[in-house]
């Protein structure tokens, strides 16, 4: 997989003040993608010129997860909207497989998926195809592959598949991997 990346710059820092980490990124389809991260508050933005604005928000009070960007994958407390309209976003939980770590949304009709495929690396999936690869730092950066033999891409599409990486992070090991793993913190 290769992922577009981003210029070579240093990666923004969270503001420890406001739990805030801004990325971007230099998508070579749509330009520019601000992802506006903010933890403490449970707020990801995702905009640009050729993207449409999709905002995920964590509800006020639900209990934070460290370890998920956006804070939980409790579907109960997240609401998901591309360009002021309403999506339906449904987690999985993240627990000892890759599948559990799916994300799904419904939006305009069609049906996305971001699984993870590797380590480090998620697909999106727009009605049963393969559309992109993501991947993320887990610091507010991400990075997308257009597939060339799909339909060029939608603005929404973007803005889904890049806010479902901000907020939920790309990849996940495999099962094996982390039993084995578990074994060895063990002897």
């Amino acid at each position: 997989m290769a992922y577009d990346r981003a210029p070579a710059t240093r990666p923004a820092a969270r503001n420890t003040a406001t739990g805030q980490r801004p990325g971007l990124a230099e998508d070579r389809v749509f330009g520019r993608v601000r992802l506006d991260l903010d933890t403490d508050a449970g707020l990801l933005t995702v905009r640009g010129d050729r993207v449409a604005t999709a905002e995920l928000r964590r509800a006020p009070g639900a209990p934070a997860a460290g370890h998920v960007p956006i804070g939980t994958r409790a579907g109960a407390y997240l609401h998901l909207s591309v360009d002021g309209r309403p999506a339906h976003l449904t987690p999985g939980k993240g627990r000892l497989t890759r599948r559990s770590h799916r994300v799904e949304v419904i939006y305009g009709g069609a049906v996305y998926r971001l699984l993870p495929d590797s380590p480090n690396g998620s697909r999106l999936v727009k009605e049963g195809r393969r559309i992109a690869d993501f991947s993320s730092d887990g610091a507010g950066h991400v990075w997308a592959d257009w597939h060339p033999d799909v339909a060029p891409p939608l603005r929404e599409d973007a803005a889904i598949g890049y806010a479902l990486a901000a907020a939920f992070g790309t990849g996940a090991e495999p099962a094996w991997r982390l039993l084995l793993q578990a074994a060895l913190d063990l002897v």
